[in-house]
């Protein structure tokens, strides 16, 4: 990423991009916790801190690259499974739910010329991230998005499967 700011209404035609992902139960439960301007080195400065409470063998490599993470980026997005109100609906649902709704925005990113990269690194995906969210015991971090724009042309996307060997006609 090159360190050029996004315009605030596009970070919000993202979001608005990913609100459309299908739900069962119309629970909705995607959350998004926007970083943008000096939030970002703060948030990445909090999450160095947190995993190095957390982790007190932390490397000194590991806890600069999480505080520095967020150097080139405009935003930074965590993204966030907020257990609905139907207990009937199983929580892999939800989270699945999420990860379309993660796709929405990420394909709308690419449409903008807009660069991301999902972390889940450090302490994302750990209890310290949810008290530092302020979330319930049921939700879950899925992810840490950092958007930006970059100088490199986009690179052909390349599988290591073909699909015909991912298929399975019954």
């Amino acid at each position: 990423m090159n360190g050029q700011s996004i315009p605030e209404e596009q970070i919000v035609q993202l979001l608005h991009m990913a609100d459309w992902a299908p739900t069962h139960g119309r629970t909705e439960p995607w959350r998004f916790y926007v970083f943008a301007g000096d939030k970002v080195r703060q948030f990445c400065a909090d999450h160095a801190e947190m995993r190095r409470k957390a982790a007190p063998d932390l490397s000194q490599e590991s806890y600069d690259r999480l505080s520095s993470m967020g150097d080139k980026a405009s935003h930074v997005i965590l993204a966030v499974m907020r257990r609905g109100h139907l207990p009937k609906i199983p929580q892999l649902e939800e989270v699945l739910a999420v990860g379309a709704a993660l796709q929405n925005l990420w394909l709308s990113a690419e449409s903008l010329g807009i660069a991301v990269y999902w972390g889940t690194g450090g302490s994302v995906l750990e209890p310290e991230m949810k008290e530092y969210l302020s979330l319930r015991e049921e939700d879950l971090v899925v992810g840490a998005l950092y958007l930006g724009y970059t100088d490199e042309p986009v690179k052909p996307g390349t599988r290591n499967v073909p699909v015909s060997e991912k298929i399975h006609w019954m």
